[in-house]
């Protein structure tokens, strides 16, 4: 009779300790897919911020290339990986990103680029204002071009003016 007792705890312990394996598994194997799915966003922000910066040195020939390396991360996206507020806001500014993205990348109309930079801007602070970008972001705002723009500096670099206004412009806002 201990012998069974014992028996019949041992068993209870084992599959108490398997189960237990097993949540943490889980657990562990949700957490990388949370982490892969947002980083699948940070490619889009990061191919941004290149397309800002070529504007900043007004180089139109470098600002199609980075725009057509935006659009390369805008359709790499695999919107059933992202997360349900991430998803709703992916799908109501994914056709304006891919349009912009690609206005911007066949032109060397430098003037027109900076143009299409404004919805550019505005739809990539949609999408970072729901699924959060790795890094702090700034929302900068320039009176003169009466448009905003993404920045991982605080310091302002004014991508619709360049070199001619490079300060013009103030942080409006900080996304964390």
């Amino acid at each position: 009779m201990k012998n069974s007792i014992s028996t019949i705890a041992a068993a209870i312990t084992l599959l108490l300790t398997a189960n237990f394996v097993q949540a943490n598994t889980i657990k562990t194997q949700t957490t990388s897919i949370e982490i892969a799915d947002s980083s699948q966003l940070q490619a889009v922000y990061d191919a941004y911020f290149t397309v800002k910066d070529a504007l900043i040195k007004s180089d139109a020939k470098l600002t199609s290339a980075k725009a057509t390396d935006l659009l390369t991360a805008i359709t790499a996206i695999k919107m059933d990986k992202l997360k349900t507020n991430e998803h709703t806001a992916w799908m109501k500014v994914v056709k304006k990103l891919t349009a912009d993205a690609k206005s911007i990348s066949t032109t060397t109309d430098l003037k027109k680029q900076r143009e299409t930079f404004k919805s550019l801007s505005k739809n990539t602070y949609d999408l970072i204002k729901v699924s959060k970008s790795d890094q702090v972001v700034y929302k900068q705002y320039c009176p003169m071009a009466d448009a905003d723009w993404l920045s991982k500096e605080k310091a302002v670099k004014n991508p619709y003016y360049g070199s001619s206004m490079l300060t013009c412009g103030n942080v409006v806002e900080t996304i964390k």
